[in-house]
């Protein structure tokens, strides 16, 4: 299982402290350090099943700087693609990632349900 983290963000502190309260095994991947390709946001957005705007930041201050709220539906998925993969810290965090299941962001009981 794959934890990806900005390990400042509270959300995330949160989310790890469920995992590890839980005895779930991870790696830890810090999102700023490791930013995702690509190549994995396309794999693990197709695993999610959820539209890939799901996978943007929208309240994080690069999203806001970028203006992207205004943006976003005028880019082309190439284009999103390319610009998640620029920054980690435009992508939406924790990601946590197993086999065929991708959780976006912590919500206590989608992960109780799908873990």
């Amino acid at each position: 299982m794959l934890f990806i983290e900005y390990p400042k963000c509270s959300t995330c502190q949160k989310a790890k402290k469920w995992l590890d309260a839980h005895g779930v095994v991870y790696t830890d991947r810090n999102i700023k350090e490791q930013n995702p390709t690509e190549e994995e946001l396309r794999k693990w957005q197709a695993k999610s099943g959820q539209p890939l705007k799901k996978f943007f930041n929208t309240s994080g201050l690069l999203y806001r700087e970028l203006g992207l709220k205004e943006k976003l539906d005028a880019m082309s998925e190439e284009e999103q693609y390319r610009l998640l993969a620029s920054d980690g810290m435009l992508v939406k965090r924790p990601l946590l990632i197993s086999g065929d299941t991708v959780l976006i962001g912590f919500k206590e009981q989608e992960w109780v349900q799908k873990l």
